[in-house]
């Protein structure tokens, strides 16, 4: 039995002992005295709120999201399907990130729901369920990334395609600038992780100011405006999914979702951050307050700037809010400078986004919860970064982005994958932490006291509500090749994850091992040092 397997058996019997006695397990009162796990730190603490932020926004980038990937929502509903589908999404993800922002506070981690999966589990289910927490919400971050890339190819193709008259894109032509872009990015935060703070921070910049300039041209430049009915009410008009209005407008919360649906991005830079306990959940509430903000103007004024819908319904792997740009704008010129800001704030966001999951791989294979453990655990000391986990998520992203070449819903099957996915990993925690009273972590500076039971459980009840019904077909009929496989993909996951717990972990895979744990007695108050029982 290693040293590592040792400490994880006498913290899980203190936690045993601690249950047996109706007392609390607390874990890590001050995140700064350590990285999380029973290993040394690693990683460089380099990024402040201001930089936090520019990673968060910018792997949101809501409102370049929504609209470059407005083709999953644009024939549930039209402009409203769009607009409400977006308040929706809004509404609910506001519950996650409220009981994420109180987890990310309590204890930071680079694990993020893994870790917090582990704990809030207790002593008996946390090892399994922190695991299968850890590898869904991977899975669900890879279906992002791809998602992702996707949209900063797409861009570049219309870059391309705005002053080549008669070019017609293919689906190998974008996964080609698929490739280039996420090789890129990949690279970049490999060779230059000291400078992906500035990186982000300019793309904070450019997403704030790009949006800024994107809303005003689109709501100025159009020669007339569409009707207020148009925007606002032409829902049954605009319904071409064979859905009846009420399927159909939940489907189309997809969209919304997609926009605003990474909360949980930078919980694993956690132990990259100089204050985590307090600057994450900033940064988090920044994320979803900004991008609902950002994303729902800009779906506004992309409503009004519509002359012909009709062009823009040709299907869900097609991009069109170029036609929209070049509806609204009249100009080449104006078209090219809309979608290279799309592309550059896209590009910005699959940097953070490859930093995200491979900060993410790499803590699942501290805890040896990955295949070549050993290997994919390695931090580069030069570059301060796990270079093999982040050359593992390229490559993996890479086949994930062909998909759309085979199928004409391809895109909608990424990004019904990374949310469904992601907010299943979610929904693990919080519902373990009711399930144990909310009672295994010691309260951070964001604390939501007795309305986290409320939150809690409303963050849940809304994932398993939308979660279903993203797994609906996508309009009616449908076939093999039209149908909805976010359900499939999930099973899928969800086997995988369970053959590796047979094969490996069950036996080999001792759990995270945290320091700085204590028994705390839910009578007195927690003040970060343990105590004699």
């Amino acid at each position: 039995m290693d040293d590592h397997t040792a400490e994880k058996d006498i913290l899980d019997e203190s936690m045993k002992q601690s249950d047996a006695n109706n007392d609390t397990v607390v874990i890590g009162e001050s995140p700064l005295e350590f990285s999380g796990l029973g290993d040394k730190e690693e990683l460089t603490r380099q990024y402040g709120l201001i930089g936090l932020t520019g990673v968060a926004v910018t792997v949101n980038n809501a409102w370049v999201v929504l609209g470059s990937s407005i083709s999953v929502s644009i024939l549930n509903g039209g402009p409203p399907g769009v607009i409400y589908g977006l308040i929706v999404a809004v509404f609910y993800y506001s519950f996650i990130g409220l009981s994420l922002a109180e987890l990310a506070s309590a204890f930071p981690t680079s694990g993020g729901v893994y870790h917090w999966a582990n704990v809030a589990a207790g002593p008996k289910w946390g090892r399994i369920t922190g695991f299968f927490a850890g590898w869904i919400n991977f899975y669900g971050w890879m279906f992002g990334l791809a998602s992702l890339v996707q949209v900063a190819a797409n861009a570049g193709v219309q870059l391309y395609a705005t002053y080549t008259p008669g070019y017609s894109s293919e689906a190998w032509h974008v996964y080609i600038a698929y490739l280039i872009v996420l090789w890129m990015s990949s690279l970049a935060v490999i060779f230059a992780n000291k400078l992906i703070p500035w990186t982000q921070k300019c793309g904070l910049v450019l997403v704030i100011v790009g949006g800024l300039v994107s809303i005003i041209v689109v709501a100025s430049m159009p020669s007339k405006h569409a009707s207020n009915h148009f925007v606002w009410g032409s829902f049954n008009d605009n319904n071409l999914t064979g859905w009846d209005g009420g399927v159909a407008f939940m489907l189309g919360v997809l969209n919304g979702a997609f926009a605003i649906g990474t909360p949980d991005s930078i919980t694993h830079m956690a132990e990259e951050c100089t204050n985590p306990k307090r600057d994450l959940p900033k940064a988090i509430f920044l994320q979803i307050g900004l991008g609902g903000l950002y994303g729902l103007a800009f779906a506004v004024v992309l409503g009004y700037a519509i002359s012909d819908i009709s062009v823009l319904q040709n299907g869900v792997n097609a991009f069109p809010l170029a036609g929209i740009y070049r509806q609204a704008t009249g100009s080449p010129g104006a078209t090219f400078g809309l979608l290279f800001i799309i592309f550059l704030s896209s590009s910005c966001c699959v940097i953070g986004t490859v930093l995200t999951n491979s900060r993410a791989y790499w803590a699942l294979a501290r805890d040896n919860a990955v295949p070549l453990s050993k290997m994919f655990s390695r931090v580069n000391k030069t570059l301060s970064c796990p270079v093999e986990s982040t050359l593992f998520v390229a490559v993996v992203a890479s086949g994930i982005g062909a998909i759309p070449i085979g199928s004409p819903v391809g895109f909608s099957n990424l990004t019904g994958s990374f949310i469904i996915i992601s907010t299943v990993s979610y929904a693990i925690p919080f519902a373990c932490n009711m399930s144990t009273g909310r009672r295994h972590f010691a309260p951070g500076p964001f604390h939501l006291k007795n309305l986290g039971w409320v939150i809690n459980g409303l963050a849940v009840l809304f994932i398993v509500l939308f979660d279903i019904f993203f797994c609906f077909p996508l309009a009616l009929p449908f076939d093999a090749t039209t149908m909805n496989y976010n359900c499939v993909i999930l099973v899928g996951v969800v086997f995988i994850t369970s053959v590796w717990w047979m094969l490996h972990a069950s036996r080999h895979y001792p759990g995270p091992m945290f320091k700085d744990t204590f028994i705390h007695d839910e009578r007195e108050q927690a003040n970060g040092e343990g105590r004699d029982q």
